[in-house]
């Protein structure tokens, strides 16, 4: 293997997603990564540690989740772009530091490539019973971006759109992959570095004495400053004024949360990401993401072969949900149908978003392997009706 100057390894690859997402991460730029081996995501950053000296970058296996959930904040105060990656087990570790980013505004990513649960679960196998806790598996008030492909080509492309909306809105972004895709080899094309938009850090021009580390310019997205540049800063998790000082009273609550959460809620429409097919006769509209999307893809083409009229909506990015697309088709169809790897968990913001002005139903599977076609497909004849 042969990269350019800025660490791309250009060209046509026949790859997992494993390793189209370490590539997409330094395609990216981000040059730190911290990790604890753990099955099936471990692959990302083996290859991250054969692959960043080269590019003057750094990986440190740490010794548990909570130590590289919190190593990699403090590379991006450095200022490097980082990330780490985890699964199931480790991801529940990491939550208390996916908070702190929250609160600190530090533009991060997690990878995750679920698995099968609870607990140790199923190490080897697949599932998607992570998107809610990488939602709300933090404590408190706070708004976080996740992106779910469905290819190794997606699982370079989005990764690099994870470090973009990251740094863009200074958020910790979760990037949900599962182990299909993780370990799904196909073509994987990566182009030259000055064909791929990277987006900077949003680095203050202001000087010391003007620069408040939590002041904002309009955009509630405030400028960074890094360690050793002379800026004075204080990071805390606690809440906190435009200084970064401690402020513990509930106006102070009040104005901070609620701009950590405006500032994406603001912003969803530009953020949500979806995939849609035919949906404009559609009676019957399809949800899904991640491996189970491939699968709910033949169900729909043998369902359409029969000539019922269904539509696609995958969803790319799972946070934001897209609310407003799912209401705008509740009025026009019959029914939603929502096959995924859990008992139930994005079919809910489906149904919450309908409202009851149609029919959401759930084609559940706890894990441990892929939906049958056939099983989606008598879902979608049954909401057809």
């Amino acid at each position: 293997m042969k990269a350019d100057p800025h660490g791309v390894l250009t060209g046509t690859h026949f790859i997992d997603g494993d390793h189209a997402c370490c590539e997409g991460a330094l395609a990216a730029g981000a040059r730190f990564a911290a990790g604890y081996p753990i099955t099936p995501s471990t692959e990302v950053v083996e290859r991250f540690a054969a692959r960043v000296p080269t590019v003057g970058g750094t990986f440190i296996q740490m010794e548990d989740e909570l130590a590289a959930s919190i190593t990699l904040q403090g590379a991006v105060w450095g200022g490097a772009k980082a990330f780490t990656v985890t699964s199931g087990p480790g991801f529940s570790l990491m939550m208390e530091h996916i908070g702190y980013a929250a609160m600190t505004e530090t533009p991060c990513v997690f990878v995750d490539v679920q698995r099968g649960g609870p607990s140790t679960g199923l190490p080897t196998l697949p599932a998607q019973a992570d998107m809610m806790q990488a939602r709300w598996g933090s404590h408190g008030d706070y708004e976080i971006i996740a992106l779910c492909p469905n290819s190794p080509q997606e699982c370079f492309d989005l990764t690099i759109k994870a470090f973009n909306l990251a740094e863009e809105f200074r958020v910790p972004v979760m990037f949900m992959m599962d182990e299909v895709v993780g370990h799904m080899t196909e073509k994987v094309v990566i182009p030259p570095a000055e064909q791929i938009e990277v987006v900077p850090r949003k680095h203050t021009h202001k000087s010391i004495q003007d620069y408040l580390p939590y002041g904002t310019n309009g955009d509630m997205v405030p400028e960074m400053a890094h360690a050793g540049e002379g800026y004075k800063f204080h990071v805390t998790g606690l809440t906190h004024d435009e200084r970064g000082y401690p402020n513990m009273t509930p106006q102070m609550q009040d104005k901070l949360v609620k701009r950590l959460q405006n500032k994406i809620r603001t912003a969803a429409d530009r953020i949500c990401i979806f995939e849609q097919d035919r949906l404009e006769s559609a009676e019957v509209v399809v949800v899904s993401y991640g491996i189970t999307s491939r699968v709910a893809q033949r169900a729909i083409d043998l369902a359409r072969d029969r000539g019922l009229r269904v539509g696609k909506l995958r969803l790319i990015t799972a946070w934001p949900f897209p609310a407003k697309k799912i209401a705008e088709l509740a009025s026009q169809v019959k029914a939603f149908v929502v096959p995924e790897l859990n008992l139930g968990q994005m079919v809910r913001e489906v149904e919450r978003a309908v409202a009851g002005l149609a029919k959401t139903v759930a084609v559940s599977h706890a894990g441990g392997g892929v939906h049958s076609p056939d099983e989606i497909l008598n879902t979608i004849v049954e909401a057809s009706r």
